[in-house]
């Protein structure tokens, strides 16, 4: 039951176990990854899922859960202040396009969502391009917290054109004062 109290990690998993019950596999991305992956220290007020399934078949599955479409890809609850957002597929991060998720279970739900790493370049990939300080932060904060792989990460910079950048999120990460 979702209520008021629930916390962005609960609802995560409540709405994958719903979908799961249709037969609907979707990835958990963006910001609601990163607060799973830093126990809050960023918290997010969205989850964002990735399904290849029609937008049709995830609000009949939502819908038996509480949650009404409020635009073409978003649904509200109203007994929380999270909204679950579903993105286009496919799950990628900038040209990469992500075939391994790490899968979390809880009671008898199971939550697809990035890994560490992925999560990681998924935050650097809006520093990069967009210039987002914010999101420069959250990935500083998902690799302090989690064994990441920065030879990968590294490697993709460098495709993203991103050297100097990486360079910077390097840095920063080294720094122990922050």
């Amino acid at each position: 039951m979702i209520t008021a109290k629930t916390t962005l990690e609960e609802l995560a998993f409540i709405v994958s176990g719903a979908l799961q019950k249709h037969g609907i596999k979707a990835t958990l991305t963006g910001g609601g990854v990163v607060s799973i992956y830093t126990e809050n220290k960023y918290q997010s007020y969205d989850l964002d899922f990735v399904s290849e399934d029609p937008i049709k078949n995830i609000e009949k599955a939502l819908k038996e859960i509480g949650f009404i479409k409020s635009k073409s890809r978003y649904f509200e609850h109203k007994e929380t202040k999270f909204f679950v957002e579903f993105i286009q597929p496919p799950v990628a991060i900038g040209d990469t396009l992500i075939k391994e998720y790490n899968k979390l279970n809880k009671d008898e739900n199971t939550l697809y969502l990035l890994t560490p790493t992925h999560c990681v370049m998924d935050r650097l990939s809006a520093y990069y391009h967009w210039n987002d300080n914010q999101s420069l932060e959250q990935a500083i904060l998902v690799a302090k917290s989690n064994k990441v792989d920065l030879k990968l990460i590294e490697k993709w910079s460098g495709d993203e054109g991103a050297v100097e950048k990486f360079k910077v999120f390097k840095g920063r990460l080294a720094d122990k004062s922050k």
